[in-house]
């Protein structure tokens, strides 16, 4: 029972340093940021999709992805908003199993923090530069997120960490929306808490600093579902729970009210294949309440090159490690669908 050093982690200064994102790209960023925050905002009707792989664990082939993306988004940028996953951390309910990029660059080697921060900013680098597309990334670990947040134009914070103390404060000083998911208990008070503890002040230590933040006006919900005491999964994006989550905001002080629905975890049941028919029952009951298209922002969506998952061992290219996703050609046939009924 002890903590073993292994070796010395740079600064989050130094390893932006090392790696920095070039001046153009910075540019590309800062618009992508102001675009988002507008639709957030309510001065843009642009429908969000935060899409891609459930995690990011090969560069080449989710830069692939990412470039697929951009290809379609040249056809539908003008209704939708697309801000591709690529999620570097992966959250295990046990602790067993990978751990995402950050811990493990290669999947079948063992951990190297290190080289795992320089691979995540690499890949993000790359992807921008080659797709103009920045990402999203969820922050599992807040003392982690200075190594990379200078390139994420949105953050997602899990269910299993929504109602911690330290993720909340660090999202108060977050430039860029932060999505608050609900807890896998299903209880939206926790989410409702997260989100408006996000948008106030604080101060506290963070990154070898007292620091105070300003508070983060778009920090938002996350509906995915949730699970019971009998462990089934109870989903939350029918009409009657989008309708109660919009009443909890109007009963609240909150800042631009909005939600992004999560189409797979519990929402799906697990189902990845039921992602584009959640996806239809949520555009559908948006047309038809007023009130619901306003405050429903978007859709988070889990897919991937080659549909389903597979063993790490397994080598298949584009195709998830860790929970299955949507294959290629079901995603672009959603997005398409998506962005002809805004």
């Amino acid at each position: 029972m002890s903590f073993i050093n292994i070796r010395k982690i740079p600064s989050p200064e130094e390893v932006v340093e090392m790696t920095p994102l070039p001046k153009h790209l910075e540019k590309i960023k800062k618009q992508r940021d102001n675009e988002l925050i507008d639709i957030f905002k309510g001065n843009s009707d642009k429908l969000i999709l935060i899409i891609g792989p459930c995690s990011a664990d090969d560069e080449d082939s989710v830069c692939d992805y990412v470039t697929r993306l951009a290809k379609i988004n040249e056809k539908v940028k003008d209704t939708l908003f697309i801000v591709p996953r690529i999620y570097t951390g992966k959250p295990r309910t046990t602790g067993a199993g990978y751990k995402g990029m950050l811990h493990q660059p290669d999947p079948e080697k063992a951990p190297n923090i290190l080289e795992g921060i320089l691979s995540i900013r690499k890949m993000n680098i790359r992807a921008i530069s080659e797709t103009y597309l920045t990402a999203a990334d969820e922050m599992l670990y807040p003392y982690n997120l200075p190594f990379v947040s200078d390139l994420l134009t949105y953050i997602a914070i899990g269910a299993r960490s929504v109602e911690n103390q330290q993720h909340r404060l660090t999202a108060s000083g977050i430039d860029v929306p932060v999505g608050m998911k609900n807890p896998t208990s299903g209880d939206l008070t926790v989410m409702f808490n997260s989100i408006l503890a996000a948008q106030s002040s604080h101060d506290f230590i963070y990154n070898g600093y007292e620091v105070k933040t300003s508070g983060n006006p778009y920090v938002h919900g996350i509906l995915r579902g949730s699970v019971n005491k009998h462990g089934d999964n109870v989903p939350n994006y029918h009409y009657e729970d989008l309708t109660r989550a919009s009443d909890m905001y109007a009963k609240g002080n909150y800042q631009n009210p909005a939600l992004i629905i999560d189409t797979n975890h519990s929402n799906s049941k697990k189902c990845f294949y039921e992602q584009p028919r959640i996806v239809k029952e949520v555009m559908h009951n948006r047309k038809y309440n007023k009130t619901l298209k306003n405050i429903i922002k978007g859709f988070m969506i889990e897919s991937y090159i080659v549909e389903g998952n597979q063993k790490i061992d397994e080598h298949i290219y584009g195709k998830s490690i860790t929970d299955p996703c949507l294959g290629w050609e079901a995603t672009e046939e959603l997005i398409y669908y998506i962005a002809e009924r805004i």
